[in-house]
């Protein structure tokens, strides 16, 4: 077994079944430890890696997600740690606190026979005692988001003044996300003797810049998958109405075997609504977005991993680095609008040489993503038709049977209730069959068992007449279809920049292009207006005010609406509903380095969409 999940080559070396994780010089408790969870040949990234990080050399390793990495510089540094010191001897930046509790876990993992290692995630949203109480202990890994560093740095409770090991876990994330200026200051704040670990999807002219200006010779390791998307999932997209979504969902849920499950939405109040839905139907989930407690969002986490809860309804940003064994399906039940988020889905399942299944549902007028997502990850999507009756039925069926055969597995309950149907049989005179079949109906209860051929004509009815006359969807809720401006332009009337999903500007300067299409936000409530004490003079743009505020917060992408960016502040619509807890997180949040001073902005009056999704008309700019 490998421990990669994507089928990858190396340019630098091209590692074979023969080659083991015994070859590349590892300690032997990292190596018991490999053994334990199963692990037998490593990766190309990791067999690239591995050996020149041993030997004290910087590395900048390039590879797309999934292809091993975090094993790559876990195993060299466990390796190699000096137990006897209790500073941090290794700091590894990651752009999310997903990510950085998933780099955690598998530390933790390898190091399950190193006594007395002790790893610390640093990270927002989580409180300081629990990270200080650790801190003044000792520990000898940090796992941290930047923002979060720096303020520990900044009030001198992380002490960085003996790190021997430095890792950048997806820089150009980071870089996307507006950590650029705190990387780059944490950098400088550590020793100067250090060796250094740069792992990036790509190589932006500012990663090469840290690189150049960081890293001691360092040496270049280049892995390119063959796809973006591991060959061991399969890919299947199904043509649904907006409305039938739920009813589709459910069919799919009957005839899929399943074990672990996350479904994609794209907002945090469709997280629950769904959840909810779900639950009544007789599934075991929970949502996970922005707005859950970090505390709750770990619990839940667990529950998934122990096989308490069978799906997970999350955001895109909730569900950022999650790794869990147990996922065998992803379901998109809105399909992303970028082909990144995609990856990034369906990446949770068919990792470490798994089988996975991803199913996407696209309304008739987002097939123009699906061309795009074909055309991105180089692999195409087989279009699946939904679930027939007989197909839901001859499930039921086997369930039923499987059941029944379950039970007669037990002798002694069987024992028990064979003498309470026989007296029946005796006193009633009614055959054995009959007095079965009536057990099956009161266990069964008023839900039936099996569907009717009205369900089939009525699910055939609602998927194919509930398009309006140019082949849109409406939503449930009766509002504005889900499709893109009919605009060119791309700016709002303040001329404020109008963000997007990908979190680039909208403005196009005399050049027209297609927008994305529109988010919905008809149940995500009021927004607020406030300002941030960053704007054009620090050279922000809306992608790392976006990004800052999402890691710190909790936030999602879907909780921003309009980024007004000024030359010394900018305005931010967030939920109006925002929790105390939520502010009093992103007052210390970073953006270029500098603190962003969130605070309500009294200037500019609240906009806020009614029921129907529309926005109250604007009232004129005062010149």
């Amino acid at each position: 077994m490998s421990t990669t999940d994507a089928d990858a080559t190396s340019e630098a070396t091209s590692p074979t079944d023969a080659l083991t994780f015994s070859d590349l010089g590892l300690d032997d408790a990292v190596l018991k430890a490999l053994k334990t969870v199963g692990y037998e040949n490593p990766s190309a990234i990791q067999a690239a890696t591995i050996p020149p990080l041993l030997a004290g050399r910087d590395v900048v390793g390039l590879a797309q997600t999934g292809t091993g990495k975090t094993a790559a510089f876990a195993l060299p540094i466990l390796s190699r740690l000096d137990l006897s010191q209790k500073a941090p001897q290794a700091l590894v930046l990651a752009p999310t606190r997903e990510l950085a509790l998933q780099v955690c876990e598998a530390f933790e993992k390898y190091a399950a026979n190193l006594r007395g290692v002790h790893v610390l995630p640093v990270y927002g949203g989580q409180g300081y005692g629990v990270q200080l109480s650790a801190l003044r202990r000792g520990v000898h890994v940090v796992v941290g988001t930047p923002g979060r560093i720096m303020d520990h740095l900044a009030k001198g409770t992380l002490d960085l003044s003996q790190l021997k090991y430095l890792v950048l876990d997806e820089a150009d994330e980071m870089l996307k996300m507006g950590f650029a200026e705190d990387v780059e200051t944490i950098l400088a704040d550590t020793p100067k003797e250090k060796q250094v670990a740069l792992f990036s999807a790509t190589m932006p002219s500012a990663i090469r810049r840290i690189s150049k200006q960081y890293l001691n010779d360092p040496e270049e390791i280049t892995v390119k998958a063959k796809t973006t998307t591991s060959v061991n999932t399969t890919q299947r997209y199904l043509i649904v109405s907006y409305p039938q979504k739920v009813d589709a969902l459910t069919r799919i849920l009957e005839v899929e075997n399943f074990e672990g499950m996350i479904i994609f939405v794209r907002t945090k109040n469709e997280t629950e609504t769904l959840a909810e839905k779900l639950r009544a139907r007789g599934y075991s989930a929970a949502a996970i977005n922005g707005d859950v407690a970090q505390v709750q969002r770990e619990r839940t986490v667990n529950q998934l991993k122990s096989g308490k809860l069978d799906i997970l309804v999350a955001t895109d940003v909730a569900a950022r680095g999650l790794d869990v064994e147990r996922i065998s399906h992803v379901v998109n039940f809105d399909i992303p609008i970028d082909t990144e988020s995609y990856v990034h889905r369906i990446g949770r399942t068919g990792r470490a040489g798994r089988s996975g299944d991803a199913i996407s549902f696209v309304t008739p007028r987002e097939r123009r993503l699906l061309t795009a997502i074909e055309k991105a990850t180089r692999q195409p999507l087989t279009q699946m038709q939904l679930p027939s009756v007989d197909d839901v039925n001859a499930t039921r069926l086997s369930r039923f049977d499987d059941a029944i055969t379950e039970a007669l597995a037990d002798p002694e309950r069987i024992e028990r209730f064979r003498d309470i149907v026989a007296h029946y049989v005796q006193h009633h005179d009614a055959p054995e069959a009959d007095v079965a079949a009536a057990l099956a109906v009161v266990a069964q209860g008023d839900t039936p068992l099996l569907l009717s051929a009205e369900d089939e004509r009525a699910q055939r009815a609602a998927t194919f007449d509930n398009r309006d006359s140019r082949g849109g969807d409406r939503d449930s809720r009766g509002g504005n279809r889900y499709d893109r401006d009919s605009r060119g332009g791309d700016r709002d009337s303040r001329g404020g920049n109008r963000f997007d999903r990908d979190g680039d500007r909208g403005g196009d300067r005399g050049e027209r292009r297609e927008r994305p299409e529109r988010r919905e936000r008809g149940s995500s409530g009021p927004m607020s207006t406030y300002r941030i004490a960053v704007g054009r003079r620090q050279r922000v743009e809306p992608r790392q005010i976006v990004g800052a505020l999402a890691n710190e917060g909790g936030l999602s992408r879907e909780d921003f609406g309009h980024i007004d960016i000024r030359p010394d502040f900018s305005l931010v619509e967030l939920p109006a509903n925002m929790s105390s807890d939520t502010l009093d997180r992103l007052k210390d949040t970073r953006i270029s380095g500098q603190l962003i001073e969130i605070r309500p902005d009294r200037g500019s009056p609240a906009r806020a969409r009614d029921f129907d999704g529309e926005r109250p008309a604007r009232k004129p700019r005062h010149k």
